[in-house]
């Protein structure tokens, strides 16, 4: 049996991992972050590292340690019925309802709003996201060729269009990262505020959905143990990380250094724009047009891939895989058309609660060797991680819900009574707490055991 991919088939499967999770978010959350984080950006830019290269690799590898095959069976030993909640959740929330409609409009909104008058927006948006999900549809119903869509053509073409731009930046800033002050929350806490930027890549939520994609390419190169699936899959994620670690650093300086010569903007994209055009002009719109098209187009066809397989694997007597592919490239289609702005502010609150889930299931399931999938373990954790990821939920929320008298209260109460809540981290110590009780109650029950057998 085959232990080890050769140096080819690792950097395959790295421009694979790099190609699926760098998509729209990642091109327009680190330059806006750099812009609003000012001369606080390194520490920004450290946060959003952690939350936005290094949690979607333990994703991939907790999966593989696991022996998981799929995100349900990563969930399954809290119990069945919550691994199908969080599944659904996860993979609705990366797929149709937040993550796939948010390539299109950022596809859109970099590449071909500067080339449109306000009347012409809707109409505009409209005919690009036909043919966008016309586009990903066509791929996504080759799912066996995605190795070759994503990792040979459409990663390597993103990374040259890309490294223009970025050499541009470097070899001549358009002013320097320190001449500017920090803005709102980067003035106090950059490195934990940067923590939460990472979040809105959704990066390690896909992780747990590109899991499949991955490990059942590297077993088709013909890598069966699972270890060995996660030694390898660890060796080919370094060019994933490396790719990432450079490339975010890149659009964080951008971003700091943007106001220099361009103003402020609302969204990453319209940043990503403007500094284009400051570069090259008229044919730098044709080039940043270029690049996010292909960045998101590559992440659309992984996610549409992930969720239809997924969803056909959980409930395959409803609807076929080709089937699901058409439903959630049409329903990501409509969501699409509600703009750009809109989709990010809506899936701030469901990210804050998602994320904590989807870290606890990730170290749980990097320690699943030791604690050998032990349910009352993984119940507990998960319990107290619910309750306090509520808390993260209703602080998210839009400014006139956080107006009811029942959100202040329970927002306030978090303030007071759960450490780490202003930072968007109260969901911390109730994890660790329910860590502990899930391995006390097991050595409970197992000293129990052993007596009875004795």
């Amino acid at each position: 049996m085959k232990e080890k991919l050769n140096l080819q088939q690792n950097l395959l499967i790295g421009s694979l991992l790099f190609g699926l999770f760098f998509g729209a978010g990642n091109l327009i959350f680190p330059i806006q972050m750099g812009q609003a984080a000012g001369s606080n950006t390194f520490l920004a830019t450290i946060g959003f590292l952690i939350t936005g290269v290094g949690l979607p690799m333990l994703g991939i590898i907790a999966s593989a340690l696991s022996e998981s095959d799929s995100l349900f069976h990563m969930a399954e030993p809290v119990n069945t019925g919550y691994a199908i909640f969080f599944t659904c959740a996860l993979y609705l929330t990366i797929g149709p309802l937040f993550a796939i409609p948010r390539t299109a409009t950022v596809a859109f909104e970099v590449g071909m709003r500067p080339f449109m008058t306000e009347e012409q927006l809707k109409l505009g948006l409209f005919i690009f996201s036909l043919i966008f999900f016309a586009l990903t549809l066509y791929y996504s119903l080759r799912p066996g060729r995605i190795i070759d869509w994503v990792g040979k053509y459409l990663n390597p073409a993103f990374l040259v269009l890309l490294s223009i731009l970025l050499i541009a930046v470097i070899i001549n800033p358009m002013g320097n990262v320190n001449q500017h002050q920090p803005q709102g929350n980067y003035a106090y806490n950059p490195l934990f505020t940067g923590l939460l930027d990472g979040y809105n890549t959704m990066d390690a939520l896909a992780s747990l959905a590109f899991a499949i994609i991955i490990i059942s390419n590297v077993q088709k190169l013909g890598i069966k143990n699972p270890n060995s699936i996660a030694i390898e899959t660890c060796k080919s994620g370094l060019v994933s990380i490396i790719g990432m670690t450079v490339i975010y650093a890149s659009l964080a300086y951008m971003g700091a250094t943007s106001l220099g010569s361009v103003s402020r903007a609302d969204n990453g994209g319209i940043i990503l724009s403007m500094v284009s055009n400051h570069y090259f002009g008229f044919i730098g719109k044709i080039l940043i047009a270029a690049i996010v098209a292909v960045a998101c187009l590559k992440t659309a066809i992984g996610l549409i891939t992930s969720c239809a397989k997924m969803f056909n694997e959980m409930f395959p007597k409803s609807i076929s895989y080709k089937n699901y592919a058409i439903l959630f490239t049409l329903f990501s289609f409509i969501i699409a058309n509600f703009g750009l702005n809109n989709i990010i502010q809506l899936s701030v609150p469901v990210l804050m609660f998602l994320y904590p889930l989807a870290i606890t299931l990730i170290m749980l399931s990097l320690l699943s060797p030791l604690i050998h999938k032990e349910s009352v373990v993984y119940r507990w954790t998960t319990l107290l991680t619910i309750v306090a990821a509520c808390f993260d939920l209703c602080k998210a929320l839009p400014e006139p819900i956080q107006g009811n008298i029942v959100i202040k209260g329970i927002v306030n109460f978090a303030h007071l009574y759960l450490p780490g809540f202003d930072y968007g981290f109260g969901w911390v110590i109730p994890a660790i707490c329910g860590f502990i009780i899930g391995l006390v109650a097991w050595g409970i029950r197992s000293t129990k055991y052993f007596s009875r057998s004795h």
